[in-house]
């Protein structure tokens, strides 16, 4: 439904000649089937002379209302964006990136577990 509904803003926005969303929630301490992280290429002429840094608002605004509501609130937690104009596109340098899985999780069992690991328990102060 998330991932719908980025193809879907981004696509009326920017008009792109290209586009690839991926859900990579997979890759996260997040239940199966979560749609809270994403990647995300668009490729249109709308970017044309603006800075990166522009183009990234750009596409943050559309999804503002899914970046808003967070993973918590049935939304995005966590979006890479690579916006590129088309002569970026055409010589192949618009690919889309790849991400590492997650090295985090849940802090607190992180410690409880590196604790354990050591021989010592971890207990609330």
């Amino acid at each position: 439904m998330i991932e719908e509904t980025i193809v879907t803003k981004l696509t009326s926005a920017f008009a792109p000649v290209h586009m690839e969303v991926v859900n990579e929630s997979y890759k996260h301490n997040v239940p199966k089937g979560a749609e809270s992280h994403f990647k995300v290429l668009v490729v249109s002429e709308l970017f044309e002379n603006k800075k990166m840094l522009e183009r990234h608002r750009l596409v943050n605004n559309v999804l503002a209302e899914e970046l808003g509501q967070g993973a918590g609130g049935g939304g995005i937690h966590a979006l890479s964006i690579q916006a590129k104009i088309p002569s970026q596109f055409n010589t192949g340098n618009a690919e889309m990136h790849s991400t590492p899985n997650c090295a985090g999780g849940d802090a607190g069992n992180q410690m409880k577990n590196a604790a354990a690991a050591d021989g010592k328990e971890s207990s609330p102060s």
